[in-house]
């Protein structure tokens, strides 16, 4: 190995993700089933159509994870 792979193998073992915490993934699942939930609404109560309903959610979804990502950069430059 050169000097720069063991450089880079050091930094990705100091920079390793953190853990998980169970109130995140519980989140995640709260989140997951309230866009499901907003497709059948969608398309079930509103029979909006079986495309436009996961048009809706999906689009929801990725505005929520659009959040998620911004809210994410911005605490972790602070610290």
């Amino acid at each position: 190995m050169s000097v720069d792979q063991e450089l880079i193998l050091e930094r990705d073992k100091a920079e390793s993700a953190e853990p998980v915490s169970t109130a995140t993934v519980v989140a995640y699942a709260v989140v997951g089933a309230l866009l499901f939930g907003w497709f059948l609404f969608g398309w079930l109560v509103l029979q909006q159509g079986f495309i436009d309903s996961v048009g809706e959610a999906a689009g929801t979804g990725s505005a929520l994870l659009l959040i998620v990502a911004i809210v994410g950069s911005v605490r972790r430059s602070r610290r």
